[in-house]
């Protein structure tokens, strides 16, 4: 079976696949059209987030009996379309699971101890103690909508801090011993932390918007490692004004380009972004939360194993 790479990788991906036989070619430059020009030569792409595969992509590759994309979600690939080609799709949420679990936890720490703030007035010769002091985790609730991989990590790192776990998904019975399924009324109810851990999909697009919010009976701090689409930058800001979110930690925003690579494409930044980053109580990372060192390789791991417990040759 032929492979072509569209994305660079930890080289054990690779590696990896020769051994067990796979021939590989990368072509990590071309056009979205080039490719499209190379792909009916091809078995299977491995493609991480450098452009959409659509319904025109998928016509193009007729020999194409899988796509795996070195990461978690899928948005960037017409599913639907693929599975009625019976294009086999593959993606490596075991890869970075606990890569964002840490930074998912770093985060909330961070904002509870106003570490973000802290630090900056310490480096301009402030030694503000009261106005820096914090708060702790212990006792107090945390809901997670999405309890998946990523959410389970994060519910794993938890444990320890005596704190209460809720978590909300459309699917039944996906709650276990860290962390308690409840409606969805019932998180925002009682949570004193949301933190968002789901794909983004047309139920979670613009999810946290101002109704959303709203409904959550206490004010709360917002943790978002998922995607930047599901929270309405604008609101989010509102919110903040009013004190109703009392501290957002993102590694996403609204505004990333849908290859992840970079921000946005205007020259100016949004006017609801540009409020957002004047805030002490926001801390933002630019969609790093699985991008560890270690998962890396475990990314290439877990995608190389899945071809081929799939399609050895």
């Amino acid at each position: 079976m032929k492979i072509l790479h569209l994305d660079t990788n930890h080289p054990l991906l690779m590696n990896m696949l020769e051994e067990a036989g796979f021939k590989n070619d990368a072509n990590y430059s071309a056009s979205k059209s080039e490719i499209q020009g190379l792909i009916p030569n091809y078995d299977g792409i491995v493609i991480r987030s450098r452009f959409k595969v659509d319904k025109e992509f998928l016509d193009a590759g007729k020999n194409l009996k899988f796509i795996a994309r070195v990461g978690a979600g899928l948005e960037s690939i017409d599913c639907d379309y693929a599975e009625q080609l019976g294009v086999h799709l593959i993606s490596a949420p075991e890869g970075n699971r606990n890569a964002v679990g840490e930074q998912a936890l770093g985060m909330l720490l961070s904002l509870f101890n106003k570490f973000n703030k802290a630090d900056k007035e310490v480096k301009a010769g402030q030694w503000n103690r009261e106005s820096n002091r914090g708060v702790e985790l212990d006792g107090k609730t945390v809901g997670i909508i999405g309890y998946g991989n990523m959410g389970k990590s994060f519910a794993k790192k938890l444990r320890g801090f005596d704190c209460e776990v809720l978590c909300y998904d459309i699917k039944a019975g996906v709650g276990d011993e860290n962390a308690t399924q409840v409606s969805l009324q019932e998180l925002q109810e009682k949570s004193d932390v949301l933190s968002l851990h789901t794909p983004w999909t047309p139920l979670t697009d613009k999810m946290v918007n101002r109704d959303f919010i709203h409904a959550f009976r206490k004010p709360f701090w917002l943790i978002n490692t998922a995607r930047g689409k599901s929270v309405v930058t604008a609101d989010l800001v509102a919110a903040l004004k009013s004190g109703k979110i009392l501290g957002a930690g993102l590694d996403v925003l609204e505004f990333e380009k849908l290859s992840f690579e970079s921000l946005f494409d205007a020259d100016e930044l949004p006017k609801a972004l540009q409020e957002l980053i004047t805030f002490d109580n926001v801390l933002l990372t630019p969609h790093i939360a699985g991008w560890t060192a270690e998962s890396k390789e475990k990314l290439a791991r877990v995608i190389a194993e899945k071809i081929i417990d799939r399609f050895h040759p």
